[in-house]
Parts: structure tokens; C-alpha cells; sequence
């Protein structure tokens, strides 16, 4: 599968916009969906960080009739999170299998009574327990646990709402996915220590990069961080490589461009590799022997 020699991940982009999609001239190179991003093991493991509107995307990429087994990582519950759900051809598939894995919600709901909220008349045709694959939502554990052969940990993580981020270590590789942090408000450089836990030394971080400075000084509550703030994320922890993602539907791909060069720039001068999640992005993260060799 990957030219690594068997080992590494596979990422793939599918949906990397925050808050809402959107689709114009403007947004056409970096995509419009919504957050979703599929991880593919060595071992052929599957496994898919969120299910924005880029999950539709990914359900036309498995294409054929063979029944589908996979694990899905959600974030938290915001509708960027989680409307590509019904739209994911593959749960049409009698046999198929795709295991929830979510935060816990502060309401008191448990997590599967939270989704079956969302997906049920009046607000969609039909239920979750009508869709012919086999569905199971499950609270996520606060300790590593497998998915096949990668290790999963987990820790909440600031934002608005009950969310997770997530460290996946398979295949001498690790990633970390933090669609959605909010950065200090007072736009210091201070780094919560779970989030510097989940991204210490990973090969690949995944990080909200949603506002400007500017925009973040207007908006400094809705629970997003800048993209020099992921930077920063990435150079307190070690990191080999950014990318950043989450971006904001009112930025244009010219926009995100010179976000990225500015970041770019920042991260080579602390030996962090600096890249713009884009929909069709395809990323083969080996490990760090394998790249120095290489």
C-alpha cells in the first residue's frame, strides 16, 4: 500500500472547512466541505476523524458493493462534525459496520441518544436504526484503547462544548487531530497540556487554523485559534509537520495561500514543516527514519 515499506499512515483529505460549507469560484482549489479526513493503516485498518460533509466524499472514493468496516473518530457533535453521516454511501450496504467514537455530552445525554437526536423526522427523513450497516455509538474511553493496530488516545481539549482530540500511533508514525481549539483568549502562547500531550513529537498534527489575527480579535470566544497559534501548538510540541485545516468559509483559496506562506515561513525557522489541508489531499506521513533515509 505505501511506499514505506508497509509502514506509515495514509491521510486523506475529504472536507476542511470549519462552521459551515460553503462552495464559490473562490473556494474551489482548498474544497468546501465540512470536516472529515480518512486514516488508513498499514494493515488496511480504517479510520475517519470526523463526519462533516466530506464524508459523502469519501463514501464515492469506496466504491463497489463489498460491505464496509470502519471506525469513526468525532470530535464533538457540532453539525460541521457530523451532517455527512446519512450521506455516507457505504452504510447503505447490508453488512456494513462503522463504529462511533465521541465524547461524552455535558447534558446528561449519552452519546448515541445525542445522534439519534439530530437524525430523526422532522429533521431527516429517517433514523439512524434505519439505515441497513450496522451502527454502534460509543462514549470514547479516556484511556488508549486499539483500533485495529493503532493505538487511540484521546483528551478533551478547549473549545466550546464537550470535544476530544485525538493521537493516532500506528505503524511507527503518529498523528494528531485537533479540528477544533480554542486558543487563550487573551491570545497568549500558553498550550493546554492535553493538547501538548496528544501532539508531542507527532509526525503530523491537524489543527484548526480558522482565524487571522484580526479575526481573532473580534471573536476571540467562539472557540478557534489563529494560525500562528497552531504554529505555536506544533512548535511546543515537537512536531514534524502542520497542516493546517478548519478554515474559515468566508477565506478564499488566494487567502488561505498567504496564510499559509506567513505560517510557512514560521515553522521552517523551528524545523516544523508547514502545509494547507486541501479536499483530494493525499498525504503518506512515514516515520522519521524512513524520511531522513529517504
Amino acid at each position: 500500500m505505501l511506499e514505506t515499506g508497509g509502514f506509515g499512515l495514509r491521510i486523506t483529505f475529504h472536507g476542511v472547512r470549519g462552521s459551515t460549507p460553503c462552495c464559490s469560484p473562490a473556494v474551489a482549489r482548498f474544497g468546501g466541505n465540512t470536516s472529515c479526513v480518512a486514516v488508513e493503516t498499514g494493515a488496511g485498518d480504517s479510520i475517519i476523524l470526523d463526519l462533516g460533509t466530506g464524508l459523502r466524499q469519501l463514501g464515492c472514493s469506496l466504491s463497489g458493493t463489498s460491505p464496509y468496516r470502519g471506525t469513526a473518530l468525532v470530535s464533538h457533535l457540532h453539525w460541521d462534525h457530523v451532517q455527512g453521516l446519512p450521506f455516507f454511501a457505504p452504510l447503505l450496504r447490508p453488512g456494513s459496520s462503522l463504529a462511533i467514537y465521541g465524547p461524552r455530552q455535558e447534558d446528561g445525554r449519552g452519546l448515541e441518544e445525542a445522534f439519534e437526536d439530530f437524525m430523526r423526522p422532522p429533521y431527516f427523513p429517517i433514523t439512524l436504526k434505519q439505515l441497513p450497516a450496522a451502527i454502534g455509538i460509543v462514549e470514547c474511553p479516556m484511556t488508549p484503547f486499539q483500533v485495529g493496530t493503532a493505538r487511540i488516545t484521546a483528551r478533551e481539549i478547549p473549545h466550546i462544548g464537550a470535544t476530544l482530540g485525538y493521537r493516532i500511533e500506528a505503524d511507527g508514525v503518529t498523528i494528531a487531530y485537533l479540528p477544533d481549539h480554542q486558543q487563550p483568549c487573551d491570545g497568549s502562547s500558553w498550550v493546554d497540556p492535553a493538547v501538548l500531550d496528544l501532539c508531542r513529537n507527532a509526525d503530523l498534527i491537524i489543527h484548526d487554523a480558522q482565524f487571522t489575527n484580526a479575526e481573532f480579535a473580534e471573536r476571540s470566544n467562539w472557540g478557534h485559534c489563529t494560525v500562528n497559534y497552531a504554529v505555536e501548538v506544533a512548535i511546543q510540541s515537537g512536531a514534524r509537520q502542520l497542516a493546517l485545516f478548519h478554515h474559515d468559509p468566508s477565506h478564499s483559496d488566494d487567502q488561505i495561500e498567504s496564510m499559509l506562506e506567513e505560517a510557512a515561513l514560521v515553522g521552517r525557522k523551528a524545523g516544523v514543516a508547514v502545509i494547507a489541508a486541501s479536499e483530494g489531499l493525499q498525504v503518506d506521513v512515514a516515520p522519521a527514519q524512513y524520511a531522513q533515509a529517504s
